[in-house]
């Protein structure tokens, strides 16, 4: 029996399907699927059920995986505790953003490298996606710490989170646009047009939440990836874009006007996360500790 046999029983058994679990350990399906058998021959018992839709844990498997995630975690905080002995900052930090979180007020380009600086032994992989699939990846061992916005939905128990800054979120509408006052219920907004981030972002599962809560789905008409380019969709009359508030002075450069959305009012989050079940490397506590000096000390200068 190996380590290796062990990540790849337990990666399929958390996927449910041989694909995506290849996929996710860069191997060959076939190859895969052979280290398990191998791994089944060895100790007598099928783990994995083949015969449905998607791959099942057997008795025997059900009873195996708490082990096998144990061994798992146990030969990986080997490695940690050499490091953490000899004082050796090594190996990869994996590290997700949400698309526009790097802004001059959060400047997580600034603390990676100098980080970098401080410890060249340490690859750094950086990656954009959504809060979504950021999140899932933290739970899989994909990524270490992400950068996220909350959406208001229950987060994993296994994960740490840190929240780092809370802004109101508000309506751009065209700046020519007279139809609405200072503010607006989010219920006057039902038959409208909305721009908004895509699926699994923060301010989307916000705006969701409390679309639902009041009793209808947002009609959203334009998609884009950050708050930057939704306000300039509103600005070309294209609908409304619910985006993190603007400044008069922000707004009016922009091309936009503010409109205070009530009834209820709606706040996006951004939030550090990362596993907190289970030791993190050396070097991936280093850069959590100095990221989250550094976006606090963003956040008191905001306030």
């Amino acid at each position: 029996m190996e380590i290796r046999q062990l990540r790849y029983f337990v990666t399929v058994a958390e996927e449910a399907n041989f694909t995506r679990a290849a996929q996710r350990l860069h191997l060959a399906q076939p190859g895969l699927s052979a280290q398990i058998r191998q791994l089944e021959r060895e100790l007598g018992q099928p783990l994995l059920d083949r015969s449905g839709r998607t791959v099942t844990l057997t008795a025997a498997g059900a009873a195996v995986l708490p082990h096998a995630r144990a061994a798992l975690a146990a030969a990986q905080q080997v490695s940690f505790t050499v490091d953490e002995f000899t004082g050796l900052l090594r190996g990869q930090v994996r590290v997700g953003l949400i698309s526009g979180a790097a802004t001059e007020e959060f400047d997580v380009a600034a603390v990676l490298s100098a980080f970098h600086r401080d410890h060249p032994q340490v690859g750094i992989t950086l990656t954009e996606d959504t809060t979504e699939k950021m999140l899932a990846a933290l739970v899989h061992g994909e990524l270490d710490i992400a950068l996220i916005g909350l959406t208001g939905d229950d987060l994993d128990r296994r994960l740490g989170v840190d929240i780092i800054f809370e802004t109101p979120l508000a309506a751009a509408v065209a700046r020519d646009d007279d139809e609405f006052g200072d503010r607006i219920a989010l219920t006057e907004l039902r038959e409208r047009s909305l721009i908004c981030l895509p699926r699994g972002t923060g301010i989307r599962g916000v705006l969701e939440h409390c679309c639902a809560a009041a009793g209808f789905t947002p009609r959203i008409e334009f998609e884009a990836a950050a708050p930057a380019l939704l306000v300039r969709l509103a600005a070309g009359g294209l609908g409304i874009a619910v985006a993190p508030a603007l400044s008069a002075e922000q707004a009016a450069a922009a091309g936009v006007r503010m409109v205070e959305i009530t009834e209820p009012r709606m706040h996006g989050q951004l939030a550090l996360a990362w596993r907190s079940d289970r030791p993190a490397s050396p070097a991936a506590k280093v850069l959590l500790g100095q990221l989250r000096i550094a976006l606090g000390r963003a956040k008191a200068l905001l306030r």
